[in-house]
């Protein structure tokens, strides 16, 4: 059965990773989005990281359920062939730095001009505006700027730390699924194409501040005391591992403090609510490790559950696939792709009782269906032979 973005058409000229994280994510719920990137210069992120073949593990990741095609765009043919599949498309994405789309003659305004029921999706590292406008942006570098590193920041040093995870270009991403999401809904009831842009620095300090900024967020005179990082949830060492374990609401510390027989501490001031306890969350915490280092972890986790305090053991990267929660939902699956072998990947998020997703196909080669594309575009087959030969489009032998 189809997804729910079924017969939505998506061109896709972003490369890296928020960008076709963000179109693989549609394509996971059914649309068709076309990957379309230079002959010469393909999607840098093909071959970075663990790769077999000559496609990386993590391109598998951002860009499954694509076709693509290998257009190159500096030539006048190979806009003529775009121009036609702008025609029929829905969405229009790229992630080029401000004022590339216009120097190459495929901007919004063009198309839109062309198109107007057209969604242009324009996704840029710092904003169309500003110094930083025009730079280059990686992850890390976006990590640093919007403050998430110095979130991050070690405890007794003061030292900023990176997150061992694109979470900015993933945050990015997601949100910028969703915009696209609701331009659709909006052309649905009438209000035709529009224009979209979103920069990584605001989907950043978007994903960032509701707790990462809390402390900066009401200004002004009256605003209690600040949240002390030492409060926050931490991993705890057991006598073979290590566990998570929160204790926000009273009821939890209290629940807790019983589980592990420190009944005592519940009678010490310090600690009998949130607000003393996240004063004091260095004392408390010198006072719990002992106790918990103790316990092995599977008796810690039977004595939890049972008290109903909320934790989890620390799950390992390497061995995630073999967990018994993850394999009851079925969150991973198995796949043999053409290019890079087998693979486990998560299923596509969500599961629509009437609409569900899933995955047709694994990651496109470099053009491999810009035969077929460029058919649907209404170019013949000597047509195509021909720009193939003049290096204007590119297919995977």
């Amino acid at each position: 059965m189809p997804g729910p973005l079924e017969g939505v058409r998506i061109l896709d000229l972003t490369t890296m990773a928020s960008g076709p994280l963000a179109t693989s994510i549609l394509a996971d719920q059914g649309a068709d989005v076309i990957k379309i990137e230079g002959p010469e210069r393909p999607d840098g992120l093909r071959t970075i990281g663990p790769s077999r073949g000559g496609m990386s593990a993590i391109f598998t990741s951002f860009n499954r359920n694509k076709r693509a095609i290998a257009l190159d765009l500096r030539d006048e043919r190979g806009v003529a062939l775009l121009d036609r599949l702008v025609e029929v498309a829905d969405v229009f994405v790229q992630n080029f730095r401000p004022g590339a789309v216009e120097r190459m003659g495929i901007g919004a305004d063009r198309y839109r001009a062309r198109h107007p029921e057209l969604i242009y999706v324009s996704v840029s590292g710092f904003g169309e505006r500003g110094p930083m406008a025009q730079s280059a942006v990686y992850d890390s570098v976006m990590q640093a700027y919007s403050g998430v590193a110095m979130h991050q920041a070690d405890l007794e040093t003061g030292e900023p730390t990176f997150v061992r995870s694109v979470v900015c270009d993933k945050g990015t991403a997601i949100q910028t699924s969703q915009l696209i999401t609701a331009a659709l809904f909006a052309r649905a009831k009438g209000r035709g194409g529009q224009h979209v842009k979103v920069s990584m620095l605001h989907a950043s300090l978007a994903f960032l501040w509701p707790d990462g900024m809390q402390n900066h967020a009401l200004l002004g005179e009256g605003v209690s005391g600040p949240l002390q990082k030492g409060a926050l949830p931490m991993i705890r060492a057991t006598a073979d591992g290590h566990i998570a374990i929160s204790f926000i609401q009273d009821r939890e510390f209290q629940a807790l403090c019983r589980a592990i027989d420190r009944e005592e501490l519940l009678e010490d001031e310090r600690y009998a609510t949130a607000g003393p306890r996240a004063a004091h969350a260095r004392e408390l915490q010198a006072a719990l490790d002992g106790t918990l280092r103790r316990y092995a972890t599977r008796a810690l986790v039977e004595r939890l559950r049972a008290a109903d305090v909320p934790f989890a053991p620390v799950g390992d990267p390497a061995t995630i696939h073999e967990d018994p929660q993850v394999v009851a939902n079925e969150l991973l699956f198995e796949m043999d792709h053409p290019i890079a072998g087998r693979l486990r990947q998560p299923r596509p998020l969500g599961d629509f009782d009437g609409t569900p997703n899933g995955v047709e196909r694994g990651a496109p080669g470099v053009g491999e269906h810009t035969r077929d594309i460029a058919r649907e575009a209404g170019y013949a087959d000597a047509d195509i032979d021909a720009l193939l030969a003049a290096g204007v489009l590119a297919e995977r032998a």
